[in-house]
């Protein structure tokens, strides 16, 4: 068995989005534009009212998907095909942008903790115009898992340990794990080799991933390989994430991910006329 290492490591950067929320920056910024078939992951973190109350109003999206984990606060979505929903902790948004749709997610609360992740992972060519979809997951429908002794696992996408998330459908056959580590826990798992993957530790001082140490607020890049290991010292919390890269031409726009600039022309077009 192939074991992974780190091969480069990515702290946040500070910036804001939608009408002025702030947050960090992990993947899509000058130290790791994307890693294939990860486009951008934010993570969104609160206890002001006015870093995050703005919310992220009606925005349009077409040619990728976009994944909100909650971990704390409430933010409720909607869009302009009908659907909506309100997401709490714990829970999962798994969109599919497809062909395009106008979205919107605005926090229900005015105080307290907001806390989460935004992911964005392309879609491939032949899937970019496909019908816009949801997935909405709340916790109760999210396994969990204890593979070894010390160590809890949130089972969103992939399997572990017997239990399958309930993602299901998407291109990249992604692989989608909140890992809870208490002090002295260990245990190595396994990912499809060929996989681009990730671990961010979220939460705690720090963690060891592929036998390194990483600090809170710090995205490890891992190489190829069969299996990963993770320990900790004192208790830590880590988001591993991994998924098929798709090798195909990326050309980007704001809210727009295709495959080549005329492609972007004609999601910029399509969006003025009206036909998201």
């Amino acid at each position: 068995m192939t074991t992974r290492s780190i091969v480069r490591r990515v702290r946040g950067m500070d910036t804001a989005d939608g009408a002025g929320v702030k947050l960090k920056r992990v993947i899509g910024q000058p130290a790791l534009d994307m890693l294939d078939p990860f486009l951008m992951l934010d993570e969104f973190r609160s206890d002001q009212a006015g870093d995050y109350i703005e919310g992220f109003p009606d925005h349009p999206h077409r040619g990728f998907e976009t994944v909100t984990y909650m971990l704390a606060g409430r933010m409720r979505h909607g869009d302009n095909k009908g659907n909506t929903g309100d997401l709490g902790p714990g829970s999962v948004q798994w969109m599919t942008a497809g062909s395009g749709l106008i979205h919107s997610e605005m926090p229900q609360q005015e105080e307290g903790l907001m806390w989460g992740f935004q992911l964005w992972v392309n879609l491939p060519a032949a899937d970019k115009m496909t019908a816009p979809r949801y997935q909405d997951i709340p916790p109760s429908d999210i396994p969990v898992v204890q593979p070894a002794a010390g160590v809890t696992v949130k089972v969103v996408a992939g399997e572990l340990a017997g239990a399958k998330g309930p993602v299901s459908g998407i291109a990249t056959d992604p692989v989608y794990l909140d890992i809870a580590l208490e002090a002295g826990a260990a245990f190595e798992l396994a990912l499809p080799e060929g996989h681009s993957a990730f671990a961010y530790v979220f939460d705690g001082q720090a963690a060891n991933v592929a036998g390194q140490s990483v600090t809170r607020g710090e995205l490890a890049v891992l190489s190829k390989g069969e299996t990963v290991a993770f320990a900790a010292t004192e208790p830590a919390r880590v988001l591993l994430v991994a998924g098929r890269p798709l090798a195909e031409p990326v050309a980007r726009y704001g809210p727009f991910v295709m495959n080549s600039p005329d492609q972007i022309h004609q999601a910029i077009a399509d969006f003025r006329a009206g036909k998201f």
